[in-house]
């Protein structure tokens, strides 16, 4: 099987793939759940070597500024910040390649995800592999039936304000996978935190944090074409709500330790929460006050057989689709054990393909409100169903530490 991985660029060609753990202290780390990713697109360069300005966040006065603790994570591993936000970050040299939990850095580089550059992030084609996997270990239920993914109706803040498309970089060139707005307990009505799948921030066990790392609400809010986003709208077309950029990341040390881009290695544990802040400032307005919503998360979510069913919301990126669009399946789940060790997985039929990875799984909660209770992380090549966690302690250490760092500001 693969990991759903993140879509990446097709411009120059290239191949595709898309993760097991024992139980995690907290970690904070960022991963990204990651398939193979093409190249870059041949506006990459451009885009790079152009920046206006790098920094986390805006200042007092509404212009761009560069935190000391930034400055001084960055010198630690030998890292000029002019440098790297004048094309330095496309060296993803082993060595400087930052991996741990405490490394993450993710400078500001304004403008780098213009129209053309995120309209190009998209999924390469992947190796197919088998559908069933009955006869995997535990208790694993019947490969569920196709369920065909419909289209979130426009404009999708609407329909789906907590949702929206995350970008990043790679040593395979540019990607993207799907994120949610999610609340944050210590900051109610004003959250910053979003949610998605280890595998997009982080590579796992055999590389370290992607960079460039940006979440857009409300991606392509009216639903054009890929043919009419060619003709480079406005950029309030495509990013209505502005680029916000991560901040902090972390994930499960597990998928640290042994995310994989395939075999479902570090799946169950594939989870991810982002701090976020605005590329351009925002007149002190938190993400959940810009976008007016934020999903309550549940870590205690029903066992399977009583939930009616799941709703797991993402942007395909491969054929059948092609990233530009929301879409939606809904499906009573049920049961995936990838080892003994691990967690049961949730597994829901659906049609949705590689960059729908990180996109959030929603049910009614036990208030009868709707409640984040996973996000996608895993599927077949061939499509036709999804998987992702079951939320429990450790994924609410990693959403609880992200909250504790951020409660005082």
């Amino acid at each position: 099987m693969r990991l759903i991985r993140p879509g990446f660029t097709a411009r120059r060609g290239g191949s595709a793939r898309r993760s097991p753990s024992p139980v995690l202290a907290v970690a904070a780390v960022t991963a990204v759940l990651a398939l193979t990713a093409t190249a870059c697109g041949p506006d990459e360069e451009k885009a790079a070597s152009e920046p206006s300005s790098s920094a986390t966040g805006p200042s007092s006065d509404g212009g761009i500024t560069v935190p000391d603790d930034l400055k001084n994570r960055l010198k630690q591993h030998g890292i000029d910040l002019d440098q790297w936000k004048n094309g330095e970050w496309k060296n993803w040299d082993k060595d400087t390649w930052l991996r741990e939990a405490k490394d993450f850095v993710n400078p500001i580089i304004e403008g780098l995800w213009d129209g053309d550059r995120m309209r190009d992030a998209d999924k390469a084609p992947e190796q197919p592999v088998d559908n069933d996997i009955s006869g995997d270990v535990g208790v694993t239920d019947p490969t569920p039936v196709p369920v065909r993914a419909v289209g979130v109706r426009t404009p999708l803040h609407d329909a789906a304000p907590e949702s929206g498309k995350l970008f990043f970089d790679s040593p395979e060139g540019s990607m993207v996978c799907s994120a949610t707005v999610v609340q944050d307990p210590a900051h109610p009505g004003k959250s910053n935190l979003v949610w998605t799948a280890g595998h997009c921030v982080h590579a796992g066990k055999k590389g370290g944090w992607y960079r460039n790392i940006a979440f857009v609400p409300s991606y392509n809010n009216t639903g054009l074409s890929i043919d009419e986003l060619r003709k480079n709208p406005p950029k309030e077309k495509i990013a209505p709500y502005g680029v916000w950029w991560g901040s902090w990341a972390q994930t499960s040390q597990q998928w640290i330790d042994q995310g994989a881009s395939v075999g479902g290695l570090g799946a169950p544990y594939d989870f991810a929460v982002l701090h976020v802040t605005p590329e351009k400032g925002s007149d002190g307005k938190s993400l959940e006050e810009t976008v007016g919503s934020a999903l309550p998360v549940d870590f205690n979510a029903p066992a399977v057989p009583k939930i009616a069913a799941m709703t797991a919301t993402g942007f395909p990126a491969a054929p059948p689709y092609d990233g530009q669009k929301l879409y939606r399946c809904q499906d009573k789940p049920g049961r995936l054990s990838l080892t003994e060790d691990d967690p049961t997985m949730y597994r829901i039929g659906c049609s949705m393909t590689g960059g729908s990875s990180g996109g959030g799984w929603v049910a009614t909660g036990q208030d009868g409100k709707p409640a984040l209770v996973s996000n996608t992380s895993i599927g077949p090549v061939t499509a036709g169903w999804l998987a992702g966690p079951r939320l429990g302690k450790e994924a609410k250490g990693v959403y609880d530490a992200v909250s504790k760092k951020y409660a005082n500001e």
